[in-house]
């Protein structure tokens, strides 16, 4: 046996997507790090080991424009590029090249961290080192670090540490929360195991193992829907132990429910109630894939207020936007819903706070072991969620290592050099603006070859147009405003003569694309057959926003709607019914997946603003308050985004940032199909140009670029009065798109 010990700047420990973007995010800025993890393999419950699909912010398209950027964006375009089919082994390496990529990174793997040094009173205490054995190679390795990173899930390190923590479901009194119990108890969301099934093409029998569970005795058929389609995570509901500790009781849960996953593939083989003679078991999970235990606590504990009533936090460092999703103690044996929701009217920010324990001054947290309470903890679990976070624990543990300060101080002295950083790298920060002094794109003029200034879709002569009728539901235009909307047209068939209801609403902030407030109503009087409802509001924000127009359901009412994408950040809707009601709009109840990239036969008055080409530099990063890009009028050639000065600046490298279409849905697995291995709106083949003495001198081309943020630094500095991003074509959408042109001095 060998006994190592070494030192690094951070030690992160757990390898799921939250403790990944961690590792990468900390190397990235700077830090050597060590990435430890006790599995063979990365991504935690997202790898082929336990083969969850990933969610997030997009809630599986419930909300809009909310797919995470950053780190976990990174994964999900790679992934989309090399295994749009889902296949989970080949997501594992996605994952693992990520990290591998990165030479500031030490990946230990099948390193089980056992011991934990830490020193100090209860309410101040220090970690030195964590000690790890690494089975395959038999070496117990020590990791030194000024700063640790707990995303193991579980809590281990924090665990052993003394970081204070919670767990269990807290009262309703804790903090407030009308979804908390009214007594605390020590229940939690159980833990899952999974099966793949595959068609032999021959038939198969099934003679069921020992451990098998007789399912129809248990009642689960009756509550639980079973179907000879569904494989993997389609049956997420196979959960048990949370009315046991996860732990403790691992062993326990895991025989639990393999035998349940047995039970159900006997269900389905020998009952005679399903068509599944050449169906045959094609892969079952071997350890559950838990989903919470220890959360710790912070200097800000995340509610279920902070959720739902969007609380806005000035060191926000992310975003989430699953529901609120908490799921039956009692698991598959319960007869209640396998789980229960509650939408917010659109995201929610999570502020730093969370991230760091409240009384180990060098310790982080990433992932589900945050700062929340059990309520809030059921949308900030999932693992996009958990990799934003972990993207932000990795910054902050980066620049508290350089400065030799604790977290608690780093965000009080450097919250801005904190948030820049994660904006920098493009992390999933809404409403946070780039004015990092460092870019000289700030000072520069911008001008375009073009711009998008008419927001519309009119009607063209293809016919390539449907007929999306409004007799049972109510049709929303998301459209943004810059700098005034002062009537908007609608195309439409109506079957009578009618009275439309129009109503324009405000989404009342940058982090909702659904209506909240109500502005305006106006009558229109539409007659017979094919027409156009025009209403007038004359509304003038006094800033840029977005507003969502609303016409009511009527029977005789149907909206025209082409099969071609409207301009960016323009959204039809379709109101649904909403499910549990929290007394405020909510997210859910307005659907965009009908309409996703199909245009509603629209006309805004007047001309917008809202596609400058000023908006490449500084400003923000993603749809907040409208598209927050500059966008090309449909191409008719080469397109270009030009920077200039006054006098002459040296560059040494460029950054830009792409369009990659965050209202898409994406996901690692078998979810569902998206039929782009790159997006359309992302710019393909570019070129970056610099002006000197008066011609124009090419520094950087590149062909077949898929990615959404591209780092060029130069390999000799340049002295320039201007800079240029030529735009030569895009994977497929017919108007060039820039979100932001970044420009820094060479490095000293």
């Amino acid at each position: 046996m060998q006994e190592l010990s070494q030192l690094f700047d951070v030690t992160v420990v757990g390898g799921g997507l939250a403790g990944v973007a961690a590792a990468v995010s900390a190397a990235r800025n700077g830090a050597r790090v060590a990435l430890v993890n006790n599995r063979p393999v990365l991504g935690g419950n997202s790898s082929s080991e336990v083969r969850v699909w990933v969610v997030g912010g997009t809630a599986h398209g419930a909300q809009k424009f909310a797919r995470e950027t950053g780190i976990m964006g990174e994964l999900f375009l790679e992934n989309q590029w090399r295994n749009p089919e889902g296949n989970p082994v080949l997501w594992d390496h996605v994952v693992l090249d990520l990290v591998r990529a990165e030479p500031n990174i030490t990946l230990f793997l099948n390193t089980e961290v056992r011991d934990v040094e830490a020193d100090g009173p209860a309410e101040d205490r220090s970690i030195h080192s964590v000690t790890g054995w690494q089975s395959g190679s038999e070496r117990l390795i020590t990791f030194a670090s000024p700063v640790f990173v707990d995303s193991t899930g579980d809590g281990l390190v924090g665990f052993l540490a003394g970081a204070r923590h919670m767990s269990g479901r807290e009262d309703r009194s804790a903090h407030g929360e009308p979804w908390a119990p009214e007594v605390a108890d020590d229940d939690m969301l159980g833990s899952t195991i999974l099966f793949y099934t595959k068609d032999a093409g021959e038939p198969v029998r099934f003679v069921p193992p020992g451990i098998t569970k007789d399912v129809v005795a248990a009642g689960i058929p009756i509550h639980r829907h079973i179907d000879t389609a569904m494989n993997g995570c389609d049956y997420w509901w196979i959960e048990w132990g949370g009315q046991l500790d996860a732990v403790d009781d691992n062993e326990r849960i895991r025989d639990e429910l393999w035998g349940v996953v047995f039970g159900i593939w006997d269900h389905i083989k020998n009952s005679g109630e399903f068509d599944a003679d050449t169906l045959t078991l094609e892969w079952v999970g071997t350890m559950p894939g838990k989903r919470e235990y220890r959360r710790f606590l912070g200097d800000h504990v995340l509610t279920q207020q902070d959720v739902l009533d969007q609380t806005r936090f000035d060191d926000n460092i992310g975003f989430g936007g699953w529901s609120i999703d908490l799921h039956p103690p009692g698991g598959v044996y319960s007869d209640a819903a396998g789980s229960m929701h509650l939408h917010g009217p659109g995201l929610y920010e999570i502020p730093f706070r969370s991230l760091y324990s409240v009384n180990v001054s060098n310790l982080l947290m990433a992932g589900r072991d945050i700062s929340a309470s059990h309520v809030a903890f059921g949308t900030t679990r999932v693992m996009a969620t958990c990799a934003v976070t972990g993207e932000a624990a990795g910054a902050g543990a980066a620049l508290a290592a350089r400065y030799g300060v604790s977290p608690r101080t780093l965000l009080a002295e450097r919250r801005d050099e904190l948030q820049h950083a994660l904006l920098r790298q493009d992390a999933s920060i809404a409403g946070v603006p780039w004015r990092d002094a460092r870019d000289l794109a700030l000072a520069a003029e911008v001008s375009a070859s073009s711009e998008l200034r008419r927001l519309a879709a009119p009607r063209s002569d293809a016919g390539d147009e449907d007929l999306v009728s409004l007799a049972d539901r109510d049709f929303g235009l998301l459209l943004p405003v810059d700098p005034r909307v002062d009537a908007v047209s609608i195309d439409i068939e109506a079957a009578a003569a009618t009275t439309a209801v129009v109503e324009l609403w405000s989404t009342r902030n940058g982090l909702n694309h659904v209506p909240v407030d109500l502005i305006d109503r106006r009558e229109v009087e539409v007659p017979a057959g094919h027409g156009t409802i025009r209403a007038e509001f004359a509304y003038a924000p006094p800033v840029a926003c977005t507003v969502v127009l609303v016409v009511r359901r009527d029977p005789v009412l149907s909206v025209r709607v082409a099969h071609e994408p409207p301009p960016y950040g323009v959204l039809g809707l379709l109101s649904r019914e909403p499910g549990l009601t929290t007394g405020q709009p909510q997210t859910n109840a307005w659907s965009a997946v009908e309409l996703r990239r199909r245009a509603p036969r629209f006309a805004v008055e007047p001309e917008t603003d809202a596609y400058r080409p000023s908006q490449v530099a500084g400003g923000l990063a993603r749809p907040f308050d409208g598209p927050n890009l500059w966008s090309s009028a449909p191409i008719a050639g080469e397109e270009w985004v030009q920077l200039a000065w006054a006098d002459a600046r040296t560059i040494g490298s460029v950054e830009l940032i792409f369009n990659d279409d965050v209202d898409e849905d994406l996901v690692n697995l078998h979810h569902h199909r998206t039929p782009f291995i790159a997006m359309p709106e992302l710019v393909r083949d570019y070129r970056v140009e610099a002006r000197i003495d008066g011609v124009w001198h090419p520094l950087v081309h590149v062909e077949g670029n898929r990615r959404r943020r591209r780092v060029h630094v130069l390999d000799e500095p340049v002295r320039t009065t201007a800079l240029r991003v030529v735009v030569e074509a895009t994977n497929g959408a017919d108007a060039a798109m820039v979100v932001a042109v970044r420009v820094f001095a060479p490095e000293v």
